[in-house]
């Protein structure tokens, strides 16, 4: 069974940074695309950013590229996203998701417990 564990969220201000961390505990080397989701109070959860299990360029939505980034070491099995410029509308639960390359492509096999991230005005 693949554990994810996030970390690093917390309250923050308005224009402040996070970085949020998930540890995997598996080999993500040639398997395992990671995501980054978010899921804001009263909201579908949405896609952040992901890297592809054989890329190693992410991809980020548009609307937050710029502001958050996402980067993959696979020496230590896990993924980060760092948040820059944060603002109120960026307050969610943030997840970390695995995708074993055999699964189709846009579901994830593996969940984190979510972390929440609080950006106050």
């Amino acid at each position: 069974q693949v554990q994810l564990v996030e970390s690093g969220g917390g309250l923050v201000q308005a224009g402040g940074s996070l970085r949020l961390s998930c540890a995997v505990s598996v080999q993500l080397v040639g398997r395992y695309t990671m995501g980054w989701f978010r899921q804001a109070p009263g909201k579908e959860r949405e896609l952040v950013a992901f890297i592809a299990w054989n890329g190693k360029t992410p991809f980020h939505t548009d609307v937050l590229k710029g502001r958050f980034t996402m980067t993959r070491d696979n020496a230590k099995n896990t993924v980060y996203l760092q948040m820059n410029s944060l603002k109120p509308e960026d307050t969610a639960v943030y997840y970390c998701a695995a995708r074993d390359r055999a699964t189709t492509v846009g579901k994830y096999d593996y969940w984190g417990q979510g972390i929440r991230v609080t950006v106050s005005s």
